[in-house]
């Protein structure tokens, strides 16, 4: 995509521009992430959409490429948003969906959903093979992960169009704990080293020649890194730029690569900012805007019981507990307590594994009818204070109205708004 390489060659070229990979499948966070593009100005928003999310099968959204796509667009039209300011993004397709297959049949797979990316118009695909499949070594070897990008890449090129314009744009590596936040305790993080981080580049720069793909390794915009943030179930570990100069460093003389940096939820303004100026200039969000989400839908669920009889309340809080509690798929490798402190993590855990049960019918039911509940009864200014004091702000601004969707929409857009700070910081 020529808008997201534009701004990367403006990074390279001494601006300290950014891009704001927003990663998520919500209907309220992809409309927030829009209209806080419409708000600002944006050139370009930029949509992700993981291997697990959205793939042939369905992933956990139920959608397919091109279905995610249609379903992004039609948030945009509904809003207003330009189509052609939208870049949609696969991250992490490789094979980890299939892990429990053989690694010649996740890889097949891992080719079709590739494919199908491509085709629907994602020009933005990071290329993830780092996982392990059944029977493989564990950890998988630097150069079998390389070998099996270089195939991904074939297959997204075979798919790609001919236009030069919307030939797809590619981003290697992977961060070392896992997508979505670490399910252990955290303290320190390794930021990983010049010398590993160049290596990477070289072994895939290597691989992609040898397999005919020097015009597609002219098109990779970042390899993927740690420059040391995480966060777990209750804390964050924050960015310390004297800890990443000597990778920050390695990156400059590199032509047309900068580094994107994952798991950069809960960081604060400034470090986000400081990571764009030290070149982690594509800055990943997701569970950060999910998490904001559920904080508002609570606050929305505080101000029911506040207004509301029992028996008209839609008690959303409580049916997402229930149906958590009845269906632990989504939850119980990560979290461990019992009772009240397991209630806690549920709702409260900065991993939000919540985010994984907002499709599940009833949940989704007893939300409608919150939104409709408070509808009918438009909740007091001060009610709107006490619970969403971020909505509070925007409608006093008159960003918003008092519909329960747009209090949502507010609180997920302040954490956007640090973000486009971050990128834009002369905006």
């Amino acid at each position: 995509m020529i808008a997201i390489r534009d701004i990367v060659e403006r990074h390279k070229t001494g601006e300290p521009v950014g891009i704001t990979s927003v990663c998520s499948a919500h209907p309220l966070v992809i409309e927030a992430a829009l209209r806080h593009g419409l708000e600002r100005g944006s050139a370009l928003v930029l949509i992700e959409a993981t291997s697990n999310q959205v793939n042939q099968d369905g992933g956990y959204t139920g959608m397919q490429p091109a279905g995610f796509r249609d379903f992004v667009w039609a948030i945009a039209d509904r809003v207003g948003f330009p189509r052609d300011r939208i870049a949609l993004g696969g991250d992490h397709l490789g094979p980890n969906a299939w892990t429990r297959l053989s690694p010649e049949e996740a890889m097949a797979k891992a080719e079709t959903m590739v494919a199908d990316y491509v085709r629907a118009g994602f020009g933005k695909i990071h290329l993830d093979c780092s996982m392990s499949c059944a029977g493989d070594p564990v950890p998988l070897p630097e150069r079998t992960i390389a070998e099996r990008a270089a195939r991904l890449c074939a297959a997204a090129e075979a798919a790609a169009p001919a236009e030069a314009a919307t030939l797809p744009c590619y981003v290697i590596g992977t961060e070392v704990p896992v997508p979505g936040g670490a399910a252990e305790d955290l303290h320190e993080l390794q930021v990983t080293t010049p010398a590993a981080a160049l290596a990477t580049l070289e072994m895939h720069h290597d691989l992609f020649s040898r397999a005919g793909l020097a015009d597609a390794w002219d098109r990779v915009i970042a390899t993927v890194v740690q420059p040391g943030v995480e966060f777990d179930h209750d804390k964050v570990v924050d960015y310390l730029p004297a800890a990443a100069a000597e990778l920050s460093a390695a990156i400059e003389p590199v032509d047309h690569i900068v580094f994107e940096a994952h798991s950069t939820d809960y960081q604060t303004q400034d470090a986000l900012a400081a990571l764009v100026r030290d070149h982690f200039a594509i800055l990943k969000v997701g569970p950060g805007l999910t998490f904001a989400l559920r904080e508002a839908l609570w606050g929305l669920d505080a101000i029911e019981r506040e207004l509301l009889p029992p028996a008209q309340r839609a008690n959303l809080r409580q049916v997402a507990l229930a149906r958590m509690h009845a269906d632990p798929a989504n939850w119980t490798k990560y979290y461990d307590r019992e009772g009240n402190a397991l209630d806690l993590q549920l709702q409260y855990s900065l991993s939000d594994r919540i985010r994984y049960y907002w499709p599940d019918e009833a949940i989704a039911a007893a939300q409608e009818r919150l939104f409709a509940n408070l509808r009918r009864t438009i909740p007091p200014l001060a009610l709107v204070s006490q619970y969403l004091p971020a909505g509070f702000a925007a409608h006093r601004a008159g960003r918003a109205s008092l519909d329960p969707a747009d209090l949502v929409i507010a609180q997920v857009s302040a954490v956007l708004d640090a973000y486009h700070g971050a990128c834009h910081p002369d905006v």
